[in-house]
């Protein structure tokens, strides 16, 4: 995608807006599929317990059982999904940048410290340390965060 969008892009929007959008978009079509395999099995689940069998069967309408019965079951897995989803994403982000398929030169992102920086590494270790770093400390504190989310937003462990 970079090789077949990057100037096209980064005529049309700049060449920061250009590839921003180009990574976003990739990262956003390949990474979906995951948290929707998660979603479509834990409704298949849900859609067979009592409660919505007998929501179904006194009439409740399919709008209010979405919002009052499977959206607030299935929405700890989402956050879950895409806390390790926006990992991922920093992971991918940061490898292409390194790879040198990601953003400009001028634009300062880890991947492309860490790619600026091999060249030195013998001579100055801690430019590879800092950024290697906090790519880890990043992705550790997001993952930290979507398992917060889980245990503030799961019904079952609140006792709703």
């Amino acid at each position: 995608m970079m090789l077949l969008f990057r100037d096209s892009l980064r005529a049309a929007f700049g060449p920061e807006n250009g590839i921003f959008l180009l990574i976003v978009t990739g990262i956003g079509i390949t990474s979906w599929m995951q948290t929707a395999r998660i979603v479509r099995g834990d409704v298949l689940a849900l859609k067979e317990r009592e409660y919505v069998l007998a929501a179904r069967s006194i009439g409740t309408p399919a709008r209010r059982m979405i919002t009052r019965h499977l959206l607030p079951n299935v929405l700890s897995p989402i956050m879950v999904s895409a806390a390790l989803g926006l990992a991922t994403a920093i992971i991918t982000e940061s490898a292409l940048s390194f790879l040198g398929l990601g953003f400009p030169s001028d634009f300062p992102t880890w991947g492309k410290i860490l790619f600026d920086s091999v060249d030195r590494m013998t001579a100055f270790p801690e430019r590879v340390i800092w950024p290697g770093l906090c790519i880890s400390l990043t992705v550790l504190s997001v993952n930290y965060i979507g398992d917060g989310l889980r245990d503030a937003l799961d019904p079952r462990i609140r006792g709703l």
